[in-house]
This record gives C-alpha cells, structure tokens and sequence, in this order.
C-alpha cells in the first residue's frame, strides 16, 4: 500500500470537491481547480467528516504510483484554493532588474535586448522593488514552472553570483584564475 496514497486529504470547511465522469473538481474561496483522475484509481468523498479517500483496484506497478500521486495533486488543490502558492525570486547583478509592461514581465539582464516573458492566465506577478519578484497563484505546478522559466532567463553563475535566484537559495561559490606574478 502507497504510504502517501493511504492517507486521507482532510479539507477544510468553504472548500467543495465533486468527481463528475472522471474529473476532479476542487472549488475554494480562491479559484477552482479541476484534475482529470484515471480510471483504475477510486475516489471517495466524503462531505460529512471532510476528507477525501483514494483506493486503487489492483497491485500493478503502475496502479500503485497513481495511487500515491493522485492523492498528492488532490492535497496540493486543496492548499492550492485555500491559501495559494507563492515563490519569491531575486535579481542580482549591477544594472539588473525587473518590471510588469502590457502583461509581461519585463527582464533586464544583462543581454542587448529585455527578456519579456508573458504572464500566463491564473498567475499573478508583483515587484515590490526592481531585485524582487514574486510569482503568485492557486496552481503549484504552474507557478512552479513559470518561475522556472524566469529563473532560466539569467541563471546565476558560480563566480560573480549573478543572475535570478530563488529567495534563499544558497549558490555554489567558484574562485576565480589568479595571475602568476612572476618574473
């Protein structure tokens, strides 16, 4: 049995999940998210003592890691349409910075031209100052890809540390060549 799989997803009261013809719907005070469910995994609902089951109908290889893995896109919904997802992303470097044009964020990094990157529908995007980015949305996996691809625009590089990095994130430090001074 799925260690994750087995354990029930409790949601919490304003939160409402249905199963119509495969699909699941979670709806909360944030937005409603809906995952299609394969065939050969269960969904109990129970609305009573608020919580959600997940069973499979036999023991392939298969059938097990949709078990574990269906029960973790429920909870992440769950979290998702109750308190969102957020990612914070920092820019380092002289000269570089960040900013929201006609829907875009705009991308100063270092190359001749900004990297403008459309903001997705369902994300939310604030620069509290011109260093800061924060992605923000009810959809983990889409927020986590989308800072993904701002992170990809200008990666930070081991010997300066310049570049876009995740807020605390800790980058591997490189010594530079030193010149031989001798004659």
């Amino acid at each position: 049995m799925s260690r994750i799989g087995k354990q029930p997803v409790k949601f919490p009261k304003g939160v409402e999940i249905k199963l119509d013809a495969g699909s699941l719907s979670v709806k909360g005070p944030k937005g409603t998210l809906i995952q299609k469910v394969d065939a050969r995994i269960k969904v109990d609902i129970d609305a009573k003592d608020s919580v959600v089951n997940f069973s499979r109908a036999n023991d392939d290889r298969v059938d097990r890691a949709m078990h574990g893995l269906y029960r973790a896109l429920c909870r992440n919904m769950v979290e998702g349409v109750t308190t969102g997802y957020a990612k914070r992303l920092e820019i380092h470097g002289v000269g570089y910075q960040a900013k929201i044009e006609k829907g875009a964020l705009s991308l100063s990094v270092g190359f001749s031209n900004p990297v403008v990157l459309p903001i997705p529908k369902g994300i939310t995007i604030e620069t509290p100052n011109p260093t800061t980015v924060d992605v923000k949305g009810i959809d983990r996996q889409q927020v986590g890809e989308f800072s993904a691809r701002i992170r990809g625009s200008r990666p930070p590089e081991p010997y300066q540390g310049k570049g876009i990095r995740y807020a605390g994130e800790q980058i591997r430090r490189k010594a530079g060549k030193s010149m031989a001074t001798g004659k």
